[in-house]
């Protein structure tokens, strides 16, 4: 179980990506990214729903806020996959860890290592270079593909990546602050992120649905993604739960790698050194920033005691004075 749920976290990253650039880049009516966002979350409805929204409103209300910024960030980060490369988006995406790391210091005063400090660095200067190199390219897109903004895609990953550092400490503290359970957040998260997915829809595809249904963009592919999307959530609890966050982080990782290989043969990206560089650099620092804090040092080494034999007494010779072994 360790190594498969492993093998298929760094298959669904990378895949999904691939597949959500695939579809959002097809030529033609685009597919509204929008639509997917409600199916994925009506799932939350069906859980807890009085329990979380009838007896506890009050409390429910306090997920409004995150629920906003997280569907704000789902949205972002299809304008993203539409105007980016995946692998540039793949990298650049992980400037994420750099917000919420910034996010935790100064909400929850979470105190970090030199180590993780310096892979923030790291991130930083490996997207900077991946950025540089293709800007100065102007981008790469697929010939017969919808129209992209290399500008658009930038500037949407980057307000993705602060939203999501922003909105993850926010419920963190939340979770935190209270005792109710991880699940019962997760169903008030779903019910605001369904209904705003829904106004959002409404909003920007409004006359669409009207006209041609609710499903009427939903080809084969769209549901891949979606399904691909939900099981994702799913098997990283279990890589967490088999393995660690750090095999997460490494996961990450390997995605990163397999969706520039795999854009290079299906979108027809061109690998420079410059990008090479850039990416090595992220991928360094998402493992060095995943591994754990060193713990405090030991102290001296103290040799085992026995109990003393029956008839004895710890004072009687042979047996160290109680006062030396408390202290």
């Amino acid at each position: 179980v360790f190594y498969i749920s492993l093998a298929v976290l760094v298959v669904q990253n990378a895949s999904l990506i691939l597949s959500i650039r695939y579809v959002r880049t097809l030529p033609g009516e685009p597919v509204p990214g929008a639509l997917s966002l409600p199916a994925g979350n009506v799932k939350q409805f069906a859980l807890f729903l009085y329990d979380a929204v009838v007896l506890q409103y009050m409390d429910t209300l306090k997920l409004a806020v995150p629920s906003l910024i997280y569907t704000l960030q789902n949205n972002l980060q299809y304008v993203a996959i539409s105007n980016l490369p995946a692998a540039t988006f793949q990298v650049t995406y992980q400037l994420k860890i750099l917000t919420t790391a910034v996010f935790s210091v100064l909400m929850l005063h979470r105190s970090l290592s030199r180590r993780q400090w310096l892979s923030l660095l790291l991130l930083f200067a490996g997207v900077a270079i991946v950025q540089v190199e293709q800007g100065q390219a102007g981008g790469q897109s697929s010939p017969g593909s919808a129209p992209q903004s290399y500008a658009v895609g930038l500037v949407a990953v980057v307000v993705s990546c602060l939203s999501s550092g922003f909105a993850g400490v926010y419920f963190e503290k939340i979770l935190k602050g209270s005792s109710a359970s991880v699940w019962l957040r997760n169903v008030q998260l779903g019910i605001f992120g369904t209904l705003l997915g829904l106004v959002g829809m409404w909003w920007a595809e409004g006359a669409a649905v009207a006209a041609q249904g609710f499903f009427h963009a939903y080809s084969p592919l769209v549901w891949g993604v979606v399904l691909n999307q939900a099981f994702g959530g799913l098997l990283v609890a279990v890589v967490v739960k088999y393995a660690d966050n750090i095999l997460k982080g490494f996961a990450t990782s390997l995605s990163i790698v397999a969706s520039t290989v795999a854009s290079m043969y299906l979108f027809g990206f061109r690998l420079h050194p410059p990008f090479a560089l850039g990416a090595g650099l992220v991928i360094g620092a998402v493992y060095m920033y995943s591994l754990p804090k060193a713990g405090p040092p030991l102290g001296p080494r103290q040799e085992p005691t026995t109990p003393p034999p029956l008839g004895k007494e710890p004072s009687e010779p042979g047996y160290l004075p109680k006062s030396v072994l408390v202290e």
